[in-house]
């Protein structure tokens, strides 16, 4: 098992930003610790303003790990971090990247940094979704769905070619991608604001796409800000898309599919259920796309502010509470979260469990 701790939600977290999660509840820098030490630390202070460092041979700023169809672990970089007072800085070149490690040999295989166009120093590439279908590029290696959930207003989806690195953005600054104006949240029983210690007024929260799901065909994107109740999706194919019309036609083709509750992570088992947190109710969803009936699948008053959710190959369903909305930014500088963070886990139903591919043969760095 695998955690992260992104140094742009948390400037604490300076000791490393991924982890490999052992049973007896110790763990350790994953693949190592030099790779998530960067030479002087994660900040470029010879710059004004200051940034996260270009660094694409280390981790900057981690929001996301994911183990793929295949069975290997691929980590998302936003490249940004925050100063000790919580401001977040801009990335780098270099700095936000998609990095594959295989796991039988704890090495990487490869290292995706993107330019400027597909990941701007503010955006914030939050959550990622994988198909290796061959026949989807030239290339052979699959493909790649991240989400920008840039509190700065650029959201998108992502979109990239596993084998040539080529990455390109999709719904650029759609309603379906942005969170609502004005969105108050309302956990254990009180408005969520934003007022931390940055000196900025009292606002709201305004994560864009955020939550990400892919069916278990690969044919069609989920996603949701968290930033809003909403629940959108996407054909693959029209995110897919190079022709000079693919951003109107995938504009045209996303679905406003209802209100499914405040979410931050979404997954999908192999008989193609939509698992998403619901943090207002305290709860985990199921949607069923088939009849588009969204159900209550697990409730407990522990969990606030449910993220990342993973399916296993054991046939179960894992997520972490994060606790965010305790944290200092939402509670005028005063740190309210309580230590230690839980993972929990419940057996999936009707012997759901991973979607599973082969990997692509070439597994060439690039």
């Amino acid at each position: 098992m695998f955690s992260n701790y992104p140094p742009a939600l948390d400037p604490m977290n300076t000791a490393y930003t991924v982890a490999e999660i052992f049973s007896n509840n110790a763990e350790r820098p994953y693949p190592s610790a030099e790779i998530n030490s960067p030479p002087g630390g994660r900040i470029n202070n010879t710059v004004f303003p200051p940034t996260g460092k270009g660094l694409a041979d280390y981790f900057i700023g981690v929001q996301s790990v994911v183990i793929d169809p295949s069975d290997r672990l691929w980590v998302l970089d936003t490249g940004r971090v925050a100063t000790e007072n919580g401001t977040q800085l801009n990335a780098a070149y270099g700095g936000p990247k998609l990095v594959g490690i295989n796991l039988d040999t704890n090495l990487v295989f490869k290292t995706i940094v993107f330019d400027p166009m597909a990941a701007p120093g503010d955006s914030y590439l939050n959550d990622v979704r994988f198909d290796l279908t061959p026949s989807l590029t030239e290339s052979g290696q699959g493909i790649a769905y991240i989400t920008d959930s840039s509190s700065e207003g650029r959201n998108a989806i992502i979109v990239v070619d596993l084998g040539t690195g080529e990455a390109w953005r999709r719904l650029l600054n759609i309603p379906a991608t942005q969170p609502d104006e004005g969105f108050i949240p309302t956990i254990w029983g009180g408005p969520v604001y934003t007022n931390g210690t940055t000196g900025m007024p009292i606002g709201n929260v305004n994560f864009g796409a955020d939550g990400i799901a892919l069916s278990a065909d690969g044919a069609t994107l989920y996603f949701s800000t968290t930033g809003s109740r909403e629940l959108h999706s996407v054909p693959t194919e029209r995110l897919r898309d190079r022709s000079p019309y693919a951003e109107i036609l995938a504009r045209g083709a996303t679905n406003y599919l209802g209100e499914t509750g405040l979410k931050d992570g979404m997954e999908t088992d192999s008989n193609n259920r939509i698992y998403a947190g619901n943090i207002e109710d305290n709860s985990i969803s199921s949607y069923n796309p088939e009849t588009s009936i969204l159900e209550t699948f697990i409730r407990d008053p522990r969990f606030s502010w449910t993220d990342t959710l993973a399916v296993g190959f054991d046939g179960f369903l894992y997520w972490s509470e994060n606790q965010l909305w305790r944290g200092p930014a939402y509670n005028g500088g005063v740190d309210r979260r309580q230590k230690p963070y839980v993972l929990f886990r419940v057996q999936l139903p009707n012997g759901g469990t991973k979607v599973t591919q082969s990997a692509p043969e070439n597994n060439s760095t690039t």
